[in-house]
């Protein structure tokens, strides 16, 4: 038996065309707990991680919307609410997956925070675009309610917040807990609800985490055996887009390292996937594999996946 951290990525939330309207969710994540059905039956530990940018989306929408009416709903409650919901969804699904194959169910979700250094520079300087373009009018709505938003030409004006490095997966006691109880358990989607120390306490903060680097986080402080990064392909490539694109199979934390200083992979895309198996790979705990959602059964196995591991 593993204990698997399984970090579900934005195409496990959403149809093939990144539509994300309630039951284009639905329908991805009753796919996405089949394979993550199996791995529980075959007597895996399984811890799931998601991100969240469509379903955040959404909300800002909502609030630029409404933001005439009510004051917007800052972007620490968004990741709440999401992650509630996206918790309810995998719920669901997974009681259902795990009926199937005669086996109880016993599936929680737990809304979790990330803590971020409240000096982290992306605060002083935010750079990571979200939600959609607004002309300069409707940006200006929201400008008036503290957000701060950028002109992009032609496009017209975008919202930038801060996306800190993640410190401390603030409620991995709790999931531990359950895990030891039987549990699969659902936690830190979207990178955790991004809080801060302060000396009155945990404060929310206006900001956005990457969620694969939580989740390396996350499988680090849980002594997972496995960090599976679940996304829409089967390996990490390198010379993609060029004449001859190479999958990578198993590699050294050294050769992944290497090949990232080389500027192999996006920083937009796979670049945080590579990133984050190689800092849980460097913790000694076990092996990271980015691979789809198809696979996630063979990675155990160190098949069908881009594997990294301390040494081979």
């Amino acid at each position: 038996m593993s204990r698997v951290v399984i970090a579900l990525g934005g195409n496990a939330m959403t149809a093939a065309d990144g539509s994300a309207r309630p039951d284009d969710q639905r329908v991805a994540i009753e796919r996405a707990a089949e394979p993550i059905a199996d791995l529980v039956v075959a007597g895996h530990e399984v811890v799931i991680t998601h991100g969240n940018g469509p379903q955040v989306g959404n909300l800002l929408v909502k609030n630029e919307l409404a933001a005439h009416v009510v004051p917007p709903v800052p972007l620490d409650w968004c990741g709440a609410q999401t992650q509630g919901t996206i918790g309810l969804l995998l719920l669901d699904a997974l009681d259902r997956a795990l009926a199937a194959r005669a086996r109880p169910a016993r599936v929680a979700a737990l809304v979790s925070r990330t803590l971020v250094d409240a000096d982290d520079a992306g605060f002083t300087e935010p750079t990571k675009p979200i939600g959609r373009y607004l002309p300069r009018e409707q940006a200006a709505v929201m400008i008036e309610h503290g957000q701060m938003w950028q002109d992009r030409g032609e496009h017209g004006w975008r919202r930038v917040v801060a996306s800190p490095e993640p410190r401390e997966c603030l409620d991995v006691d709790a999931a531990l807990v359950l895990l030891s109880a039987g549990y699969v358990v659902v936690c830190s989607g979207g990178g955790g609800v991004p809080v801060v120390r302060t000396e009155g306490g945990i404060v929310g903060v206006e900001a956005v985490i990457d969620k694969d680097l939580t989740a390396a986080l996350l499988a680090r402080d849980l002594a997972a055996d496995v960090l599976i990064i679940a996304t829409d392909v089967a390996a990490a490539v390198v010379g993609f887009g060029g004449p001859a694109p190479r999958a990578l199979a198993v590699v050294t934390v050294d050769e992944l390292t290497a090949l990232a200083a080389q500027g192999h992979f996006a920083s937009g895309s796979m670049g945080p996937k590579v990133e984050a198996a190689l800092r849980f790979a460097r913790s000694g705990n076990g092996f990271s594999a980015i691979t789809s959602l198809d696979h996630i059964g063979d990675a155990l196995e160190m098949n069908n996946a881009t594997v990294v591991t301390a040494a081979i």
